[in-house]
């Protein structure tokens, strides 16, 4: 006897065979990280990279003053990052002022250069790169 699938099993494996997986912008950068066995997730539009529970960057390319390598730190540490990665700045996309999320900008002349010295800090474990998310809070039903 042949099972019959259901409406909701035939639909989810059409949309398993209709949603091409997107490439994350800046391979090169998930490339360089290969060592330590990155995750990556979507994240609004754009790819999160987590190293164990830790995210550590976002990467974006959507077209806008924001598109690059971000970085998840906190503002103490934006400093001494700045020193390490001079084009370093917060983000805008949240708003103006200081933000934890520090962004390389892709339209800048040494873009690459700068996004592998992230990558190397991310290597070596640096404490002043990545943050542990909050925990979600539960839906109710």
């Amino acid at each position: 006897m042949v099972k019959k699938q259901s409406a909701r099993e035939t639909a989810g494996e059409a949309l398993v065979k209709t949603s091409p997986a997107k490439k994350a912008p800046f391979a090169f950068v998930l490339d360089e990280l290969a060592a330590v066995d990155p995750a990556t997730r979507p994240m609004f539009g754009c790819t999160a990279v987590y190293v164990g529970p830790r995210i550590v960057m976002v990467l974006r390319a959507r077209g806008g003053a924001d598109d690059g390598v971000w970085i998840a730190t906190t503002a103490e540490h934006h400093a001494s990052l700045r020193r390490e990665l001079p084009s370093l700045r917060s983000i805008t996309v949240f708003g103006d002022g200081e933000t934890g999320w520090q962004v390389i900008p892709a339209e800048g002349d040494g873009f690459e250069d700068e996004a592998l010295r992230a990558c190397a800090l991310v290597l070596r474990g640096d404490p002043r790169v990545g943050k542990v998310p909050k925990a979600k809070k539960k839906k109710s039903p």
